[in-house]
């Protein structure tokens, strides 16, 4: 025999209000022990102080420790990938950044960027700066153009290696603007500003984080910033559209994500207690001094961004023939 709808309605209602209280009781629970976040490049850049702010932040909300495990190598792929194989509880997380983006462009990945990972937040974006050592006579946009006219490929570009935010802006400059230069990659930020400072490269379209304090100690000079707006630790210095290149918008990018099945209420508690701490303006002053533009989007909202990203930069990858290492 057949249940009438009010019987199978009646049925359904316990099951349902069942599963809401089991969802509200695994969020209430978490974390039932330490968070691992990991961060799959070196410590020292804007993204370990990003995780290192939340880490600490979080513990203390939390009550249960944090811990920062840097995972460097191939390409951010070695720390994303251990993410991707976790239990999906919650309890083992990632920060990537553009790269992540990047990556399916260049290199067969061990893991789909779209479907195996659940996306918490966004945290933030750190502009790029395109720099040039201070005894160089190029003193603008417009010289770093009409010297690469002149003379294509002559002009060397340093970057934090093929696929990284400096590599990318770069290429995308050259595209925008119709020049050729030559890209001279670097295992890191730190070595491609040192080769810049020796005068041994022309310019770099440096990360904030790395570039910022030579800047201010007047070694390294600032000619344009990526981001859309001028950024608050440069004010003096024009964005790209004010330095005569309109279409050049690009922001380094850092996110949380989880493992593919991490319950739901598990990633909305991840993504409210993340947004939390990104907002507090307690903890405004630190995030500045790393470059850092807060952003805290909503999980949808990073699910849409990163599959805007992957499409994005597919296109600057194929056009500018770039290839992995």
């Amino acid at each position: 025999m057949t249940a009438s709808r009010p019987l199978r309605t009646l049925w359904v209602l316990p099951i349902v209000a069942a599963s809401a209280l089991v969802q509200a009781q695994t969020s209430a629970q978490f974390p039932s022990r330490n968070v691992r976040l990991v961060v799959p490049v070196p410590p020292g850049g804007s993204s370990d102080g990003m995780a290192r702010i939340l880490g600490q932040r979080l513990s203390e909300a939390w009550g249960q420790q944090v811990l920062v495990d840097n995972r460097p190598g191939g390409g951010e792929i070695i720390g994303t990938e251990l993410v991707a194989r976790a239990n999906p509880d919650g309890h083992t997380l990632v920060l990537v950044s553009l790269r992540f983006s990047v990556n399916p462009s260049l290199i067969k990945l061990p893991f789909d960027v779209l479907r195996d990972f659940e996306p918490v937040s966004m945290t933030a974006a750190v502009g790029n700066v395109l720099v040039v050592n201070v005894k160089s006579p190029i003193t603008s946009v417009k010289d770093v153009i009409a010297a690469a006219k002149a003379k294509p490929r002559e002009l060397t570009f340093a970057s934090s290696g093929i696929g990284g935010a400096p590599h990318l802006v770069g290429e995308f400059f050259g595209l925008t603007t119709g020049i050729k230069m030559t890209h001279v990659p670097y295992k890191g930020g730190g070595p491609a500003i040192a080769d810049l400072l020796g005068g041994n490269v022309s310019l770099s379209f440096a990360s904030m984080t790395s570039s910022i304090g030579f800047i201010k100690n007047n070694r390294l000079r600032a000619l344009a910033v990526s981001s859309k707006e001028r950024s608050t630790q440069l004010p003096d210095v024009p964005t790209m559209a004010e330095a005569g290149v309109p279409n050049l918008i690009v922001r380094d990018w850092q996110g949380i994500l989880a493992t593919r099945g991490t319950p739901k209420p598990v990633v909305e508690r991840l993504s409210t207690d993340v947004r939390r701490v990104l907002r507090d303006p307690a903890n405004q002053d630190r995030f500045a001094a790393l470059g850092l533009e807060i952003i805290a989007s909503s999980p949808d909202e990073f699910r849409e961004a990163i599959a805007s990203e992957v499409k994005r930069w597919a296109r600057v990858v194929k056009e500018a023939d770039i290839k992995a290492e």
